[in-house]
Order: structure tokens, then C-alpha cells, then sequence
């Protein structure tokens, strides 16, 4: 039997403000906003969209909680796959946004870089590094 491609993967994270967060994603992570609603003096619900990489935000009037809070050992909220991390991280350095971890390669294999976002959502992008970068 074939298998059905699936197209990609988005996180849902619950956050204390979508504008802020969209915001955030947009002017930071040069992210576009795709949905931001239902009306616009009423947005507590927004998807943003770089590549094939979506998230979805949702203000349901609780903290958010990211994975380091309930677990130490649980960094990441999101892996992004990213074929160039070196560019990614120039890019983002350009704009100014503060690295959680700047780009390395990783005791667990991966080259790449941790940025938290707003709402304190800990962000890894990168790839797994070749054998000539360890």
C-alpha cells in the first residue's frame, strides 16, 4: 500500500495575546499572518506561515505553559527543519532577535539554534550536521 503524503506539521500553542504573538512571529521571525480573527476588535485566534512551517495561537484566558516549565529536560516547544541554519541565524541576528543557544552543533546531533518567543515558547532550528561538521 502507498502511503499518503502528509504535508507538514503546526504547532497549536495557547499564548496571552495573539496580536502580540503574531506580531512577534511576523516582525522577528519574518513569519506572514495568514488568519488573525474571527473580527478585527476581537482577535484571539492567528495562524502564521513561513514555508511549509504554520503555527496556530489561541488566547483562552490561561497562562501558557511551555514544555521547560513542566519538564527541565523538555526544551523545545517546536523543532523547525531548516536546510541552512547558518542563514537562518544570520538572518534573525540582522533583525535582532536574542538566541536562547546560538547556533552550534548539538550533543544530540543537530546544527541549529533556540530562540523563545513571546509567550516563553522555546523554538529550535536547524538540521542534523553532517559527519565533517561534528
Amino acid at each position: 500500500m502507498t502511503q499518503a503524503e502528509i504535508g507538514g506539521v503546526s504547532p497549536f500553542f495557547i499564548v496571552q495575546s495573539v496580536p502580540a504573538a503574531l506580531a512577534f512571529y511576523r516582525d522577528q521571525l519574518g513569519f506572514e499572518v495568514t488568519f488573525q480573527g474571527p473580527a478585527d476588535d476581537d482577535i484571539f485566534f492567528g495562524i502564521v506561515r513561513r514555508g511549509r512551517a504554520m503555527l496556530m495561537f489561541k488566547d483562552v484566558g490561561v497562562d501558557p505553559l511551555p514544555n521547560y516549565q513542566r519538564e527541565p529536560g523538555a526544551r523545545w516547544d517546536a523543532y523547525f527543519y531548516v536546510p541552512d541554519p547558518d542563514a537562518l541565524a544570520t538572518e534573525f541576528a540582522s533583525r535582532n532577535v536574542e538566541f536562547l543557544k546560538p547556533l552550534t552543533n548539538t550533543h544530540d546531533g543537530l546544527r541549529g539554534f533556540e530562540i523563545k518567543d513571546a509567550d516563553g515558547y522555546v523554538l529550535l532550528f536547524g538540521r542534523p550536521h553532517s559527519k565533517d561538521e561534528r
